[in-house]
């Protein structure tokens, strides 16, 4: 029952019976018998079929979620069990804001160094896509915004304040400036996330507050992208600061803060309102928090 829910959950995720054979690594022949066998034994119809998917029925769609339940706890289980057998072991998928990449790699480094036996897939994604992977059960835990948009209900562990610099090339007028007031950088053309990135909401909403409309020459969902695209001298571009002074590290680019008239944003760990919580995910809250600690005596 286990295997064929999660062909299910797979199905529904791919809406594709090809991607989701191949999301699963079986044959596509094999995955629709396995839903058609699940439709008999729950005596339902859950999936419209013709020559291709058509979409869940109704009954499908409210198995969906018992699917993803079960087979949530069908994993924690299987985790448990492994924990008690080898220590804490298995695969920790991480979603992450693009800004906070840097922390995930530290977040993850640290974990591993305590827990050799874990292995972790980090996957870029925006704040709303890792609220729905974290509904979904396609990743265990996320690093995303904390107090700016709701979040449902999950567990949090906060992990650091977002600032916000300016980054331009060496040879910019803006590159010898000790600080940058957001108001200067009226009718500049500017480099920038694109809208579905919540960095790019924030930062919007701080032009609004300053009574300007951005100039962009550039959207896109890759900080590369802005980063390579501020390296032609055409653009600027307004990243967080530590994803920023990462990624300028021996180019000629100038990170000039911005200065700071509002409330910052909190950024950290989340994971999703489940009880029990996995000794994993446990594991990974109580790093986070240690991680936070260690950083803020640093400073």
């Amino acid at each position: 029952m286990i295997d064929k829910l999660e062909m299910f959950i797979a199905v529904a995720r791919e809406a594709h019976f090809g991607r989701a054979a191949q999301s699963l690594n079986i044959s596509q022949p094999s995955l629709s018998s396995g839903i058609k066998q699940l439709e008999e034994q729950l005596g339902v119809q859950l999936v419209f079929r013709g020559s291709r998917f058509g979409g869940l029925t109704p009954e499908g769609q409210t198995a969906l979620i018992w699917a993803q339940r079960i087979v949530g706890d069908a994993r924690q289980f299987r985790e448990e069990m492994r924990v008690k057998r080898n220590g804490l072991s298995g695969e920790l998928r991480l979603a992450v804001i693009p800004t906070a990449l840097t922390w995930a790699a530290r977040l993850s480094s640290d974990f591993t160094k305590r827990n050799p036996k874990v292995h972790f897939t980090i996957l870029s994604s925006t704040s709303r896509e890792i609220l729905a992977l974290l509904d979904g059960f396609e990743v265990d835990a996320g690093i995303s915004y904390l107090d700016n948009e709701p979040l449902g209900r999950v567990h949090t562990a906060p992990l650091y304040d977002e600032s916000y610099v300016l980054l331009c090339r060496h040879d910019s007028p803006f590159a010898s400036k000790a600080e940058v007031c957001w108001s200067e950088l009226k009718d500049e053309t500017l480099a920038l996330l694109t809208p579905d990135m919540q960095n790019r909401r924030i930062i919007n909403q701080i032009f609004a507050e300053h009574d300007i409309s951005p100039v962009t020459r550039i959207e896109s969902n890759s900080i590369m992208a802005l980063t390579a695209s501020v390296e032609t001298g055409r653009c600027m571009t307004v990243l967080s600061a530590d994803i920023a002074r990462f990624l300028t590290a021996g180019k000629k680019l100038v990170v000039v803060p911005m200065s700071e008239a509002r409330k910052q944003h909190s950024v950290g760990l989340i994971v999703p309102h489940r009880e029990p919580r996995s000794p994993v995910i446990d594991a990974l809250l109580t790093s986070a928090r240690k991680l936070s600690t260690a950083l803020d005596r640093e400073s």
